[in-house]
């Protein structure tokens, strides 16, 4: 008989998987309701999940899709988590990264500018 579980839980997974930094952000994003087993809408954290489960969820701006390969006994380094899962839509390359402010040279407004700052608030809010 071996030691390792035939199942575990989804939101001990994702964190062991490195998708999420902590468990409560993975408990949380599967409570709300954002996270499917085989296409199958779950909000449970406590949901049981094993190998040859697919997973889909949102991450940052991205929608993961993914299989489960094999269940981890820790959270080890990234490496070792990419082994666990297999990746069945990378995200897309982004074209084009959001653009760095940059100084417009106007530096700080002036008591005038500062006088009309109000103004301009209850002209938009109207």
């Amino acid at each position: 008989m071996s030691d390792a579980p035939a199942r575990i839980r989804i939101d001990k997974w994702l964190w062991q998987a490195r998708f999420f930094k902590t468990r409560g952000l993975s408990a949380k994003v599967v409570q709300a309701g954002h996270c499917r087993v085989n296409g199958l809408h779950i909000a449970k954290p406590a949901f049981n999940v094993g190998p040859g489960d697919v997973l889909t969820f949102p991450q940052g701006l991205d929608v993961r899709v993914i299989r489960i390969v094999a269940l981890g006994t820790r959270r080890g380094p990234a490496p070792e988590a990419q082994t666990l899962y297999e990746d069945l839509a990378p995200p897309p390359p982004r074209d084009a990264e959001p653009a760095i402010p940059s100084f417009d040279g106007g530096g700080r407004p002036t008591k005038k500018d500062r006088r009309k700052l109000p103004q301009a608030r209850t002209l938009t809010l109207d």
